[in-house]
C-alpha cells in the first residue's frame, strides 16, 4: 500500500522528524515542501517589478503612434486579457479543489493539472517561446537605452552637429553575456531584496519619465497630439504608419507580461 502511495504526486515522504506532536513541523509547508517564506512585501515587489517594466517607457510613444482613441483602446484591451488570464491562473493555483487540492508550483504544473497530455507540450511551449520574446524585448531594450546614454554624453561633449553614430550590438552582447552569468545564481528566486531594488527603480525610472513630460509640455514647446496618432504624408509615409501601428501595439503588448509569472510569485 506505502509503494502505491508513492507512486501518486499527492504522497511526500516525512520523516519521523518533521512531526512535533501530531503535526507537520514549522519549516514545511501543508504539501510537505519547504515553507515559503514570502511576504506581502516581496510579493508586492515581484508584482510591481513584472508590471512596472522597462516596457512602461515606450507606452507613451505608443500611445503617440496610434492616437488618443486607437492607443488607451489598445490599453485597456490588454489589461483585460492580463487580467482573465491572471485571475484563471489565480484559480488554478491549488487542484482539484481550489482551497485544499495540490499547489501548482510552476506554469507547467498548472496546465498538467487541469489539461495533461499532449497540452502540457504544447502550453510549455507556447510559455517559453512568450519568455523568450520577452528576454530578446528587454535585451534590446537595455541595448537602446545604453546608446542613448552613450550619444547623449557624445552630444554633450561635442555638440549636437556631431553625428554620434553607436551601434546596438555590441550593448546587446555585454547585456546578454550579463543575464547568462546571473541566471547561474543557485535559488535566485529566493533573492527577495533583489525585487524590492527593482520595484524602486522601476518607480523611479517611470517618475523621471512622467517628470520629462510634463517639463516638456509646460516649457510652452508646442507638442502636437490628434486622435488618430501620426498622420501619413505629413509625419509618416503609408507603409512607416502600418510599422509603427504594429510595433506600438507591440510594445504595449510587451508592457503586459504579468500573468506568464503569477503562479512562480503565489
Amino acid at each position: 500500500m506505502a509503494k502505491e502511495m508513492q507512486k501518486t504526486s499527492m504522497f511526500i515522504e516525512r520523516n519521523p522528524g518533521d512531526y512535533e506532536n501530531g503535526d507537520i513541523c514549522k519549516n514545511l509547508d501543508d504539501d510537505g515542501r519547504p515553507k515559503r517564506t514570502g511576504t506581502w512585501v516581496t510579493a508586492s515587489a515581484h508584482i510591481i517589478t513584472a508590471v512596472i517594466g522597462s516596457g512602461v517607457l515606450s507606452l507613451a510613444w505608443a500611445i503617440a503612434q496610434l492616437g488618443w482613441v486607437v492607443g488607451p483602446a489598445v490599453l485597456m484591451a490588454f489589461s483585460f486579457i492580463t487580467y482573465f488570464t491572471s485571475t484563471l491562473l489565480a484559480d488554478c493555483y491549488r487542484a482539484p479543489d481550489p482551497v485544499h487540492g495540490k499547489r501548482n508550483y510552476t506554469y507547467m504544473d498548472v496546465v498538467r493539472a487541469y489539461l495533461g497530455g499532449r497540452k502540457v507540450q504544447l502550453c510549455g511551449l507556447a510559455q517559453y517561446a512568450n519568455l523568450v520574446g520577452v528576454t530578446v524585448g528587454y535585451t534590446i531594450t537595455a541595448s537602446i537605452s545604453m546608446v542613448a546614454v552613450k550619444r547623449s554624453n557624445c552630444f554633450h561633449k561635442h555638440g549636437h552637429h556631431v553625428k554620434c553614430q553607436t551601434s546596438n550590438n555590441p550593448f546587446m552582447i555585454i547585456f546578454a553575456c550579463i543575464q547568462i552569468v546571473l541566471s547561474q545564481i543557485p535559488n535566485f528566486h529566493n533573492l527577495s531584496w533583489l525585487s524590492i531594488l527593482a520595484a524602486i527603480m522601476s518607480f523611479a525610472y517611470s517618475s523621471i519619465g512622467l517628470g520629462l513630460s510634463i517639463a516638456k509640455v509646460a516649457g510652452g514647446e508646442p507638442v502636437r497630439t490628434t486622435l488618430t496618432g501620426v498622420t501619413v504624408g505629413v509625419d509618416v509615409s503609408g507603409s512607416e504608419k502600418i510599422w509603427r501601428t504594429f510595433q506600438a501595439i507591440g510594445d504595449i503588448a510587451f508592457a503586459y507580461a504579468y500573468s506568464t509569472v503569477l503562479v512562480e510569485i503565489q
